[in-house]
């Protein structure tokens, strides 16, 4: 692989190909070694076969012979049998012998062997031959001249055996040095083998390391504050290589980022100050304008000199008209910011929709179902005022139906629910979103409102149940109506 091509490759392919020529090498001096150690065997396993051979056939003999003995002692058929398979054996190892003229002394005691073993098997066939004739003296001459040439091949057989002993044994000693020879040689490679391998897996290790260990001190000195590091360029396009650059290119964006931020910081500093001194303006002016607008005190007392009045006149319906008014106000002032319970929120509800009916002549259809058990249940004040009045103002003001609004509250498990659901022109997926990210502005608090919008009702029941699936708004669409449904623990 080329110099390039390798610098580029990633860090995956470097430990393959590194681990790979590594096993390759290792596996073919094993392979070297199992070869010449298996020959070697081979050749050791061979040294000493013609001993046991020689040995093999020594034992034929005797069976042999003990078998024509037998044969003659007692002349069964099963020792006549015995006699036959002996003599099949034996002829079958005579074959493995030497029958030509050579120049080697060894090959030439096999063939005396082989020639006195013949002379050996016409005696003892002529032996049982003349048993089975019922000749006595004939087969007691064959027998002992069969035992006489028994011995002299049991001599020849012993003779050659020590001779090839002696010559396997010298066979044996130069296989042995052989083998402890290529035993060395075999140590000797895998050493090497192993001393190259470690010398590459440092090297690589080592152009792997080394520019992380030069990122990992630059990155510290980046957490630290230090964003003028400089990391020298690794030259490869390994992994490596990529994760220095894109920490180098990171280090300069964060400098221009810096200095970005430190120039948005000082105009935001300075349209701050623009921005407070005209909200210090603004105050002023709401503040005399406060100032100006009728003291709650004397707007309460108005409205129960008007209570009284009306009553003494015998306007009973401008009377209760106006104790709504001066409940509503009051319940606004008085719970602003204290907590409250869902029976006051629900009342609250019952006053607002009474004075709007007086206002427009009755066009609000109400109506409510109110589980008892939760009357007393904690919540915030003016949570569910709101919400009724932007019922009533986008919701059912402009339709050409008669507009219904309907209040449920109900526990299900460990919440409470208050639904508001009206028939009015409905709102699309958009727009919930919106108010439930809290994205739409407030309500002006100069138009004919309370001032708190759905977005304060919102945040404020977050703050107050710390949870966040505080409301969920549904709607099909266009003149299909909307329902909000606040969501409150029952134990808070």
């Amino acid at each position: 692989m080329p110099v390039t091509k390798w610098n580029n490759a990633s860090i995956q392919i470097k430990l393959t190909a590194a681990f790979t020529f590594t096993l390759v090498i290792i596996l073919a001096v094993n392979l070297f070694m199992y070869m010449n150690t298996n020959s070697m065997m081979s050749r050791v396993d061979e040294v000493y076969v013609s001993n046991v051979n020689l040995n093999e056939l020594s034992e034929a003999l005797q069976m042999l012979h003990e078998s024509v003995r037998g044969y003659l002692d007692t002349k069964s058929s099963d020792a006549l049998d015995t006699y036959y398979r002996a003599d099949q054996e034996y002829r079958e190892l005579l074959e493995g012998l030497n029958e030509r003229v050579v120049n080697n002394q060894v090959k030439i005691m096999e063939k005396n062997i082989k020639a006195q073993s013949e002379t050996y098997l016409e005696k003892v066939y002529e032996t049982v031959q003349a048993k089975r004739g019922r000749n006595v003296e004939r087969y007691k001459l064959y027998y002992d001249e069969a035992t006489v040439v028994y011995g002299d091949i049991q001599n020849c057989i012993y003779s050659l055996n020590n001779e090839q002993f002696k010559n396997n044994t010298n066979s044996y000693t130069m296989l042995l040095s052989s083998l402890r020879y290529m035993e060395i040689v075999s140590t000797l490679i895998l050493t090497m083998v192993g001393c190259i391998n470690m010398v590459m897996i440092f090297m690589l290790t080592k152009s792997m390391t080394s520019p992380l260990i030069k990122l990992s001190r630059a990155a510290n000195e980046v957490a630290e504050g230090n964003f003028n590091v400089v990391i020298e360029d690794v030259g490869s396009g390994d992994e490596v290589g990529i994760v220095s650059r894109a920490f180098q290119k990171m280090v300069a964006s964060i400098q221009i980022y810096i200095r970005e931020i430190k120039n948005s910081v000082e105009r935001e500093s300075r349209m701050k100050e623009k921005e407070l001194l005209m909200e210090s303006r603004m105050r002023e002016a709401q503040l005399m304008t406060l100032q100006a607008q009728i003291n709650p005190h004397f707007l309460f007392n108005t409205l129960n000199a008007g209570a009284q009045l009306a009553m003494m006149e015998g306007a009973d319906k401008t009377t209760e008209f106006i104790e709504n008014m001066a409940d509503f106000f009051r319940y606004n002032i008085k719970k602003m910011n204290q907590d409250t319970t869902v029976g006051e929120e629900v009342r609250l509800v019952d006053n607002y929709i009474y004075i709007l009916n007086v206002r427009f002549t009755g066009e609000i259809h109400f109506e409510k179902e109110v589980d008892g058990q939760v009357l007393d249940v904690k919540v915030p004040s003016m949570i569910l005022q709101p919400i009724v009045e932007n019922a009533v103002n986008y919701g059912i003001r402009n339709i050409d139906r008669e507009g219904k609004i309907r209040l449920r509250v109900y526990r299900e498990g460990d919440f409470i629910y208050l639904s508001v659901w009206d028939n009015g022109i409905g709102m699309g997926e958009e727009k919930i979103s919106q108010i439930l990210r809290g994205e739409l502005k407030e309500v002006d608090l100069r138009s004919n409102s309370n001032g708190i919008g759905l977005g304060n009702v919102i945040e404020r029941l977050k703050l107050y149940t710390s949870r966040e699936d505080v409301m969920d708004i549904k709607s099909a669409g266009k003149d299909a109506g909307t329902e909000f449904i606040i969501k409150v623990p029952a134990h808070i």
